[in-house]
């Protein structure tokens, strides 16, 4: 081949890959322009002041595609499909309790995303930013406000795997002292000091006394329900096969969600509730496989989020297993009961 053709061919070759380029933006452009619009029976959504202390509301990220879509939004809690009031706050992930909450958030680079932790007040001003090391998953904030918890992924993107690294991190909201990963607590494992190199913690539950929190713990294969104490810096295992525990109000159960066997590999869950004095395991009337860290709407009835068309829908259940699933909003994720 002379120099000429090979230069043709050169040439051709960036004039190829330059259209692929421009139709890859012009179709990454069109795709983001449609999510900017609201679909034909969607819900309605308007902007507005949201806060984290209105008695009796439901705060979650708004999923519906349009202007609104992943900002907080706001609806009466006995009235979850009601119009949203829309906040202008974005978040990945959220949770709130007393005047206080968490939003989990990406920015947007032009090499790579990076995200990041904000503690909001009750008008959703932020008080205070943090670093998170990968995708967001997981958010909490304990009963009083004091303490808020985050879970990112740091290698693979999906619990159903086993090829996967999480850090879970707590902050006091009071003092900025930040835990950047509970690696860094005591493991106590059948009543010994446990040392491995594959621990992982997600999925932080708080308990009322501003001291004691539940997670889960991953390790060899196995992963267990741990109870941490935040004043002694321990973990210490209570129960096995345990992903995602939300505490109870009352603190006396946990909810979760648990590997059954012949399942498919990508949704492996079942919803669990577990009596932490008995060790009673109930399982719940959902069929489908459930990834999510469901929320406790009272004492009695568990909120979580399952796959609909606009990425997830919000379903409540009894916690004795009893009933059956019940869809309350479409086009929701992580669901807060305020007040």
């Amino acid at each position: 081949m002379t120099l000429r053709n090979r230069i043709l061919v050169l040439a051709c070759a960036l004039v190829v890959l330059g259209g692929v380029a421009v139709a890859s933006v012009l179709h990454a452009s069109a795709r983001a322009d449609r999510r900017n619009q609201a679909r034909p029976g969607g819900p309605r959504i308007s902007a507005g002041p949201v806060s984290l202390t209105d008695s009796r509301r439901l705060v979650f990220r708004n999923m519906a595609w349009g202007p609104h879509r992943d900002e907080l939004t706001s609806v009466p809690a006995s009235d979850p499909s009601a119009p949203r009031i829309a906040s202008k706050v974005k978040c990945l992930r959220f949770y709130a309790a007393s005047g206080t909450g968490v939003c989990l958030q990406a920015k947007h680079g032009t090499v790579q995303d990076t995200y990041r932790a904000v503690i909001l007040d009750a008008t959703l001003h932020e008080r205070a930013r943090y670093d998170v090391p990968g995708i967001p998953s997981r958010a909490r904030v304990s009963p009083s406000g004091r303490f808020a918890a985050w879970t990112a992924f740091v290698g693979g993107d999906s619990y159903a795997g086993t090829n996967f690294s999480t850090r879970a991190a707590i902050v006091d909201t009071r003092t900025g002292r930040l835990t950047p990963s509970l690696e860094a607590y005591r493991v106590i494992k059948d009543g010994r000091t446990y040392h491995a190199a594959d621990v992982n913690f997600w999925g932080v539950t708080f308990a009322s006394d501003d001291r004691t929190f539940y997670a889960t713990m991953a390790t060899h294969g196995s992963t267990y329900l741990v109870r941490g104490d935040l004043r002694a810096r321990t973990v210490t295992t209570v129960h096995t096969d345990v992903e995602c525990p939300s505490l109870s109000p009352d603190g006396t159960r946990v909810a979760y969600k648990k590997r059954v066997e012949g399942l498919p590999a990508d949704a492996p869950w079942h919803l669990y509730v577990l009596d932490l004095a008995t060790g009673r395991e109930t399982a719940l009337a959902e069929p489908r496989s459930v990834d999510d860290q469901a929320v406790w709407r009272d004492d009695h009835t568990l909120v979580y989020a399952l796959p609909g068309d606009y990425g997830a829908d919000l379903y409540t259940l009894p916690s004795d297993g009893t009933g059956a699933p019940h869809r309350i909003s479409t086009a929701a994720v992580s669901p807060a009961y305020i007040g």
